[in-house]
């Protein structure tokens, strides 16, 4: 074209080649029909390790696909894996899906702290460790777990270790109302019983450093070799399980290892949260007045669980036990955790 024909042109002759900020951005993600389906055993530093479904005895390490972000990934959680699944030493597979989880036991560092902390994701069972004695039991932290196990969606159990230096019959007693499993162990025989209660499971052990929880780990899984640790003179153990880590246990299932910890927030959890895992009070918690936190005279007085007791449809013992927890979430006892 002569420059004489330049005035011919229009709008419609111009052709604009697109930029590379031009091109629009697809928000389809792949659907990875081919991810091999596992659960997450362990994270350290970026990387997690997971056990195949198929093969859970092969250890796969892999790094979190970018198309998802920031998306928690937990001990516990079922995701999807591609790339590279062997499990051969320098190889790495994708993180590309995180199924939607069953259950969650969360906790935060105390109860004004906003930040919640999940520890470990689709366990079937919180096992609550409490030694009888050195160091003593902490009824405190006992009831914290208890409402974090059942706002979670976990089904608690109390593992009371140590028999041999202490009897557990008051500890039994004031848990009685809650029809709570209980477990009794001594230091000196296998734990039979609990190794009956987690096999085929996938149950999350909790408790205070120097109760024995690592020593019952160990028990349960040969070849564990978790740290062992000593009470001190002044009653507190030293932190000997720093990571959490799911290990196979023999009879099947998966014993979910957690760190030794101090202290037990409750700030993301709410009263009813702790109602709604007591069927037969749920329903008339929902006749209370709005706000109502459950814990009667002179905080709630117009709470209508009292009725119960009246009516005969629960005993004072069990609401009284369910009042505990609601104070211990609102840190209304003075409990040491």
């Amino acid at each position: 074209m002569s420059r004489g024909d330049w005035h011919k042109l229009d709008e419609s002759d111009v052709r604009v080649r697109p930029g590379k900020g031009t091109r629009p951005r697809s928000k389809r993600r792949p659907e990875h029909a081919d991810a091999v389906p596992a659960m997450v055993v362990g994270v350290d530093r970026g990387r997690w390790t997971c056990a195949l479904d198929d093969d859970p005895k092969r250890l796969v390490t892999a790094m979190r696909a970018r198309e998802l972000g920031r998306t928690p990934v937990v001990v516990g959680d079922r995701v999807g894996l591609v790339g590279d699944a062997s499990g051969q030493p320098d190889t790495l597979a994708r993180i590309v899906k995180v199924a939607d989880r069953a259950s969650v036991l969360r906790r935060t560092a105390d109860d004004t702290d906003p930040f919640e902390r999940v520890v470990v994701a689709n366990a079937e069972q919180l096992v609550i460790v409490t030694a009888l004695a050195d160091p003593l039991p902490r009824t405190g932290f006992i009831d914290r777990c208890l409402v974090a196990s059942y706002a979670g969606g976990l089904t608690p159990v109390l593992c009371l270790t140590k028999a041999d230096l202490a009897s557990p019959d008051e500890l039994l007693a004031a848990y009685a109302e809650l029809d709570l499993v209980v477990v009794v162990t001594r230091s000196d025989e296998d734990p039979k019983a609990l190794r009956e209660r987690l096999a085929t499971k996938v149950s999350a052990l909790i408790g205070h450093s120097g109760v024995g929880k690592s020593t019952l780990i160990n028990q349960l899984v040969p070849g564990a070799n978790r740290a062992v640790g000593v009470v001190s003179g002044v009653g507190k153990g030293r932190h000997t399980s720093t990571q959490t880590v799911a290990l196979p246990l023999p009879e099947g299932g998966w014993a979910v290892d957690t760190p030794g910890i101090r202290s037990f927030g409750l700030a993301h959890i709410t009263p009813d949260d702790i109602v709604a895992a007591f069927p037969d009070m749920r329903e008339m918690a929902e006749e209370c007045p709005s706000g109502c936190g459950h814990l009667g005279a002179p905080e709630d007085p117009d709470c209508m669980l009292d009725e119960l007791v009246t009516t005969g449809a629960a005993t004072a013992g069990r609401l009284d036990s369910l009042r505990r927890l609601l104070s211990s979430r609102a840190g209304l006892e003075e409990h040491p955790d």
